[in-house]
C-alpha cells in the first residue's frame, strides 16, 4: 500500500493571489498542493475571526501550512484551530519582536491610518504595502498578482500587521528568510533558514530554491 501524500496548503501575502505559487512545483509522488485566496473581511472582523474562517478551507487532516508574508502570520492564527504537520513561514515573522521597528511605532502612533490606501489601483504604490519594493519594471507581472484591490480589505490587513501580537510561537514552525528582504529585515529574525539574496519577493523570483528544498524542509 503506498504511503499518504502529505496535503500542503499555500497562502499568499498580503493583497497577492496563489498565482505566486505558480512556479512551485513539489513531488507530485509526495506531496498534494492546494492554494488559498484572500476573502474581504467583515466589519470589524478579528484576525482570530478571520484564521477560522479561513481554518474552514483546510480539508486534510494534518497538513502543512505554508504562508508567506502577512499569509505566514494568518497560517499562525489558522493553527490554533487545526492539527497542523508543520508550518513554514517565507518572509514573514513568527513573534511581534520581529517586526521592524517602523511597524512598531506606528501601532503606538497610528501612523498607519494616514497612508493613502484609497489609490490601491495603483499597482506601483500597492506593490511598495505588499512587497516593499519597486515594480515599474514588471508591472504587467505584478498587476496580475496584485489582484486584491479592496481599501477595506487592505486598511485591515496593515492594521492587522501592525497590531499582531505574539510571543511565543508554535513549536512545529519553520521559518525561511530573505537576506535582503527590505519589508522585514532579517536584521529582527531570529532563528531561520537564510537565502543568500532573497528579497521580500523570493516566492516569486527564487523558486528554484524552494523547489529544491523545501520537499526536505517539510519532511524533516
Amino acid at each position: 500500500m503506498s504511503q499518504e501524500k502529505t496535503q500542503v496548503y499555500l497562502m499568499p501575502g498580503m493583497a497577492a493571489n496563489s498565482s505566486i505559487f505558480e512556479n512551485i512545483h513539489l513531488p507530485r509522488q509526495d506531496f498534494e498542493t492546494h492554494r488559498l485566496e484572500w476573502f474581504v473581511p467583515d466589519d470589524r472582523m478579528s484576525l482570530n475571526a478571520y484564521a477560522e474562517k479561513m481554518a474552514r478551507n483546510i480539508k486534510h487532516e494534518n497538513p502543512v501550512l505554508i504562508g508567506v508574508s502577512f499569509g505566514g502570520i494568518l497560517i499562525q492564527e489558522m493553527a490554533k484551530f487545526l492539527d497542523t504537520k508543520k508550518l513554514v513561514l517565507v518572509s514573514s515573522v513568527k513573534k511581534t519582536e520581529e517586526l521592524p521597528r517602523k511597524m512598531l511605532f506606528a501601532k503606538y502612533t497610528k501612523a498607519h491610518k494616514l497612508l493613502p490606501t484609497g489609490l490601491v489601483n495603483n499597482v506601483e504604490l500597492l506593490a511598495k504595502y505588499a512587497f516593499g519594493e519597486s515594480v515599474h519594471k514588471r508591472l504587467e507581472l505584478y498587476e496580475r498578482y496584485l489582484s486584491i484591490r479592496d481599501k477595506h480589505y487592505i486598511d485591515w490587513s496593515i492594521d492587522q500587521i501592525v497590531n499582531w501580537s505574539q510571543v511565543e510561537c508554535p513549536g512545529n514552525l519553520v521559518h525561511i528568510h530573505g537576506d535582503k528582504d527590505a519589508v522585514f529585515p532579517i536584521s529582527h529574525i531570529k532563528d531561520c533558514i537564510s537565502v543568500k539574496n532573497g528579497t521580500h519577493t523570493m516566492i516569486i523570483h527564487r523558486a528554484k530554491w524552494f523547489n529544491e528544498h523545501l520537499p526536505t524542509i517539510i519532511m524533516q
